[in-house]
């Protein structure tokens, strides 16, 4: 399921029952050109999506009828746009990052939109981006690992790799700066448009579930590198 990456005002489907919430930010995006449909149901959710092929999905993690996660869970394999999940609770937090879900970026309730507003332009922006600059330095090969950034795609020894589109692009960050450490401070700035509070996980949750994706070492790892107090290195040279 693709979504589209023309011209013109962005696609919104927000799904989340507090209805009094939803109008708040559908009114406040569409004053900046976003078009937002609201649907209120979790059971209902998944039609929604393949019907409208939104540009993102903003998705409430507590929902009648079927639960954020698991709808998460099943439109992954299909719904290749960016997912935004909202939680209203902090404890919430690790389990939306840490599971397979896919999702690319959360939010904890009391939601602000202009917070929203600017998660959903940084999505947007690296998405479409991806999507319309195709270059001939949008390939990276480390000997059998092949990184394509126009098609989004991932290989090892030729065996497609799945990632998520967030997986994608830390990968696709930390592989573009080989061989150099990148920080949680800029991995956050670039791949979420706000820096490290000192509490945000998902950079270090990302790191793991890539290793164990690309087949590197969870206990000693030598792919993707810690450097303490640092950040973390991707080793060019260690692929074969």
């Amino acid at each position: 399921m693709q979504i589209n990456t023309e011209s013109g005002p962005a696609r919104i489907l927000l799904v989340e029952d507090d209805v009094e919430l939803a109008e708040l930010v559908q009114e406040y995006l569409q004053r900046y050109e976003f078009e937002v449909s609201l649907e209120h149901r979790g059971d209902t959710a998944p039609a929604r999506v393949r019907e409208q092929h939104p540009d993102v999905l903003v998705l409430d993690l507590n929902l009648p009828g079927r639960d954020g996660l698991d709808i998460c869970r099943e439109l992954r394999a299909e719904y290749t746009g960016p997912i935004v999940m909202f939680t209203a609770r902090d404890e919430d937090v690790d389990e939306i990052v840490g599971l397979e879900l896919g999702a690319d970026d959360y939010l904890t309730k009391p939601v602000e939109p202009r917070v929203l507003l600017a998660r959903l332009r940084s999505l947007l922006r690296r998405f479409r981006h991806s999507e319309h600059n195709p270059q001939e330095d949008d390939q990276r090969h480390f000997g059998t690992l092949l990184i394509d950034a126009s098609a989004r795609a991932v290989s090892i020894d030729e065996q497609e790799v799945e990632l998520s589109t967030g997986e994608f692009d830390l990968l696709w960050l930390l592989a573009t700066k080989a061989g150099k450490v990148v920080n949680r401070d800029s991995a956050l700035k670039t791949l979420r448009g706000f820096g490290y509070d000192g509490l945000d996980r998902s950079v270090d949750i990302g790191i793991s579930r890539l290793r164990r994706k690309l087949g590197d070492d969870a206990n000693h790892p030598y792919r993707i590198k810690t450097v303490r107090g640092r950040g973390y290195l991707f080793v060019p040279d260690a692929w074969d």
